[in-house]
Order: structure tokens, then C-alpha cells, then sequence
């Protein structure tokens, strides 16, 4: 059988999702292999002077790769392969191989016919930008783990401490604004269709009133969104594919994933896991949580989150100070994610906005989602300042309006019902954020460990040299059914750590916390371990 590159299938999303084109092989046989939900097609090819053999994974480790029974052996011989359309200068798919590659794995299902069939193919190439992106979204992923934990253990009791969810009930103040909005839309009085594209008036001056008292921001100049992540996102458009991007690390995957998608990555590299034209700014408990930005390129756009998602550090005034600088020197743009900003108790900055000079670099992203509990309720906002211009002096705030206007109907005024509640002064008072971290971090550092963050946020990052933090997070899942964040997971300056969020029933979670002592010793002998490679290197 002749075959054009290789095809791996999904069984849980039910597609092909990954083909790795190349030269002419001639298969011996296919060995599937089993991990999870996801499978790796093995081939092994005759013919070259040095052979060849070919992995590929469907977002599946190989490390976590267990034989299957699964095995085909010279099948392939005896097979007649359909109407070749291998176009070799081009690449373009051979359909026929395809189709019996899909047919071997049995995924033809005669059960419904919306079910997918691999009996046709679009003449559709899929997005070479999404090919780009490494296995699924973390926070899915870290889903599926979760579930496939549930189905080994059936009777176990899960903490989740991985997604940063809030626990606490909307304030039924804010909760009957909604409410009496809601059943208002049933009256002839009280009916209201599509609003406004940037979000009610009354909203936007109230946000602009009561977040950015005293920092010169307008009502006009703000946009209310159904939240921060999916403005990450039109203001990816807003900029287009050619522009430079500088990201924290570790940071919120969503800003890489998302740049990835509009086509300014470039090409992942497997040996720093990173992407080679994403710069990416270091920053660890040896800088204090902030990049050196005496070695940062200039980009054009950063993205800075504070406080951090997921270290916990909140910027200082004279740190945020340096990068507005830096920015303004470099005529670049900071995205500023202040979604955090309702856990700051001390005297850093809730907005970038306090520093002088911001206005004219920069653009911030925020939320209700964590100090309000609207995670599920769906609201947040941009702002946008008028002396925001690009380098032909064009304002980007009429840009981004044009976007706004195009791909976005306005949020739910049930929604912006409630964050009107919000910030009443009555409502105000009662949107409180209750931060379990530190009770998080004095369970991990009773047993040792470093544990940064925790004030200023609602996550821990706790540091367990010389371990992978998807092996860390394996094992506590495992050991104490605790679901955490692998640190690899917000960028490579994540590994050797795991994120853990604040959801905390606080007698059980923290006893069982204190069970992961197994962890702690195996921490220190390969921390020890690497010391002593470190000393003798």
C-alpha cells in the first residue's frame, strides 16, 4: 500500500485530526495504541537507506500511551486503495487512504445520518493556523482528566481546585435586578430588543464612575462585552495577523492560543515549547514576578495580566510604571487584564490606568465575573482610550467599534441589568470576593513547599522542583482526588508547578491536602537529586 502521510483519529471528537503530509512510504502493517480517548497510530515503513518510523498524538502524551490489542500486521497488503487524489507537488489529501484509514479504525456508524462518515470529504483545506495550535484548550483537557478520574473512581468525593470558579451566591439584591429585568421583557411596558452594540449607557458610565474614579476614563470609552476572554479575541482581530506579540510567562494560555489562531505564532518549537515569534517574558519568583524588560524585545502588542493568572502576583505601581515606559518607547500597545483586580488588598494598582501616561498606550480588559459571581451570568468589559492611535494617528477606539459593531450584538440586558445592580452603592458594598488561597497556602507550606501568591488572587502556585507538573498534578488527582492546574499548561516558565484555585471545602480539603506528604518526599529527593547534578555540572 502506498500512503501519503499520516492520519491520527480522535475517537472522542469523532475527526481526523492531525496529518502529517511528506514523502512516499510504503506500510508494513499499523499498530493503534490506546491512551484515554485519544489514540497514536504507530507505522512502521519499509524502504529508505535509515528506514522510518512515525508518532503522531492526538493531544495525548506518549508517556501515558498503553498498548492496545488493537493491531493490524500486513493487513494493508491485501487492500485495494481507492482513486488516489495525492496531488505530490501540492499536498492535498489522499482521499482514498483516508477514507480507508477510518474504515479500518470502524467509525462508519449507521445510527443516524448526522453522525460523521468518513464516506465523504469537503475539497475544504482546514486552517494551517489551527493545525498550529498544541492538543486541546488546558482547561478542557484538564475536564477530561477529570472525568476519566470519576469513571475509575466512582465513589470518590473530587475537590476542584483547578478552574477558577467562584463558590460564593450572587447577592439576591443583584439577583432580583435580573430577575424583575427578565420578567419585565413579558410586558408591553417593560419589552426591549436588541440594544446597544458597545453596551448600555447607563452601565458604561457607572463602570467608567465607580472602577476608574479619578484615572479620566469616559463612559464613551468603555464597551461591555459577555466577558474578558472573548474580548481577547476581537481585539486579536482588531489587530490583525501582522502584528508582534510579548506575553507574560507563565501566563493565561488564551493570549498564545488566540494569537496562534490569528497566524502570528509562527512555528512551535518542541525543544523550548515555545512558539518562535511569540516573545515570551520570563517571569519567576527570581524577578519578582515581573520580565526584565532591559532583555525584552520590542513587539508591538503585550500582554500583561494583573494580578497574574496563574502566579498571583500583582504588579507593583513602579513595575507597571517601567512597562508603561517601556510601551510608550517602543510604541507598543499593552493589553492590560485586570480580571483579578476585586482580590488586591494592598497598594498596587487595580487598573493600569492609575499610571501616568497609560492612556496613550494602552487598553484593558476586565471583568465581573470574580468579583461580582457572574462567572455563568456572562459580563465584562473593555476600555479603550480616545488618545489611543495607531502609528498613522488613526484613534483605535473607532476601530475597535467597527469590530464590536460587526461581530457582536451587545451583551444580555439581563446581564447588564445585573451589573447595573452592581454597583449601586447598596450592591457594591455587597459584591465581596472571599479568597481562600492563603488557608491553601499555609496547608502546601506546612509540608514544605514554596507557595507563591495566594493575596492578591485566588490561586497558589506551588513549586515542586524537578517534577513535572503534569506528573504533580497525575499524582494528587490519583492520591487525594484533588484536581488542580499543571504549570506547564500557561506556557513553559509554568513547569515544576501547579496551579490551585481557592473553590475549597475548607475541613476536607485542607486534611487532604496535607495527605499529598507522598508528593512532598518524592519532591525533595529529586529536588536534592537536581542539586547535586547542578553542583557537579
Amino acid at each position: 500500500m502506498i500512503c501519503f502521510g499520516l492520519l491520527v483519529y480522535d475517537d472522542a471528537d469523532r475527526e481526523c485530526v492531525y496529518v502529517q503530509s511528506g514523502v512516499l512510504w510504503m506500510w508494513a502493517g499499523v499498530c493503534c495504541w490506546q491512551a484515554g480517548s485519544g489514540f497514536l497510530i504507530r507505522a512502521a515503513a519499509l524502504g529508505g537507506s535509515e528506514g522510518f518510523a512515525g508518532e503522531c498524538s492526538s493531544g495525548i502524551r506518549s508517556r501515558q500511551a498503553l498498548p492496545s490489542v488493537c493491531c493490524f500486521a500486513s493487513v494493508m497488503w491485501r487492500v485495494r486503495v481507492g482513486p488516489s487524489k495525492v496531488d505530490v507537488v501540492t499536498g492535498r489529501e489522499d482521499v482514498g487512504t483516508w477514507q480507508l484509514l477510518a474504515r479500518l479504525w470502524g467509525t462508519t456508524s449507521s445510527k443516524s445520518n448526522n453522525e460523521w462518515k468518513p464516506g465523504h470529504f469537503t475539497e475544504v483545506p482546514r486552517n494551517v493556523n489551527m493545525e498550529s495550535l498544541r492538543t486541546r484548550y488546558l482547561f478542557p483537557e484538564i475536564f477530561m482528566h477529570e472525568t476519566e478520574h470519576t469513571r475509575k473512581y466512582p465513589d470518590a468525593k473530587l475537590i476542584r481546585l483547578g478552574i477558577g470558579d467562584t463558590t460564593e451566591p450572587i447577592p439576591e439584591m443583584i439577583t432580583t435586578a435580573m430577575a424583575e429585568h427578565a420578567l419585565a421583557l413579558s410586558t408591553v411596558q417593560g419589552y426591549k430588543g436588541y440594544g446597544a452594540e458597545q453596551g448600555n449607557m447607563a452601565l458604561r458610565v457607572a463602570i467608567a464612575e465607580k472602577l476608574y474614579k479619578d484615572m479620566g476614563i469616559k463612559g464613551e470609552e468603555i464597551f461591555v462585552s459577555d466577558g474578558a476572554q472573548c474580548d481577547i479575541s476581537r481585539l486579536q482581530m482588531l489587530l490583525g495577523s501582522n502584528v508582534t506579540v510579548a506575553v507574560q510567562d507563565p501566563s493565561f494560555p488564551a493570549y498564545i492560543d488566540s494569537s496562534v489562531i490569528f497566524g502570528r505564532a509562527g512555528k512551535f518549537e518542541q525543544e523550548t515549547g515555545k512558539y518562535r515569534k511569540i516573545a515570551y517574558m520570563k517571569c519567576g519568583p527570581e524577578s519578582n514576578f515581573f520580565p526584565d524588560l532591559s532583555t525584552t524585545p520590542r513587539t508591538d502588542i503585550i500582554f500583561f495580566c494583573s494580578p497574574n493568572n496563574p502566579t498571583g502576583h500583582a504588579a507593583s505601581w513602579q513595575q507597571l510604571k517601567q512597562l508603561v515606559e517601556f510601551a510608550k518607547a517602543n510604541g507598543s500597545v499593552i493589553i492590560y487584564d485586570s480580571a483579578y483586580s476585586a482580590y488586591i488588598t494592598d497598594s498596587s494598582p487595580r487598573s493600569i490606568f492609575e499610571i501616568p501616561g497609560a492612556r496613550e498606550v494602552a487598553i484593558e480588559i476586565s471583568s465581573f465575573s470574580k468579583f461580582a459571581g457572574f462567572t455563568g451570568v456572562r459580563l465584562g468589559w473593555t476600555v479603550v482610550p480616545e488618545e489611543l492611535c495607531y502609528s498613522n494617528g488613526y484613534p483605535v477606539i473607532k476601530d475597535f467599534d467597527r469590530i464590536v459593531c460587526t461581530c457582536f450584538n451587545g451583551a444580555s440586558n439581563i446581564s447588564q441589568a445585573g451589573g447595573l445592580a452592581c454597583l449601586t452603592p447598596d450592591g457594591y458594598q455587597l459584591t465581596t470576593t472571599r479568597n481562600n488561597a492563603k488557608i491553601i497556602n499555609d496547608a502546601f507550606q506546612s509540608l514544605g513547599f514554596k507557595v507563591y501568591g495566594g493575596k492578591n488572587a485566588p490561586y497558589a502556585w506551588v513549586h515542586f522542583p524537578g517534577m513535572s507538573s503534569w506528573d504533580v498534578f497525575a499524582e494528587i488527582l490519583e492520591k487525594t482526588h484533588i484536581v488542580t492546574v499543571p504549570g506547564c499548561g500557561f506556557g513553559p516558565g509554568g513547569e515544576e508547578y501547579i496551579r490551585v484555585s481557592d473553590q475549597i471545602l475548607l475541613s476536607d480539603g485542607v486534611s487532604r491536602v496535607l495527605s499529598c506528604r507522598g508528593i512532598c518526599a518524592e519532591k525533595d529527593a529529586k529536588g536534592e537529586n537536581e542539586e547535586r547534578r547542578k553542583r557537579q555540572d
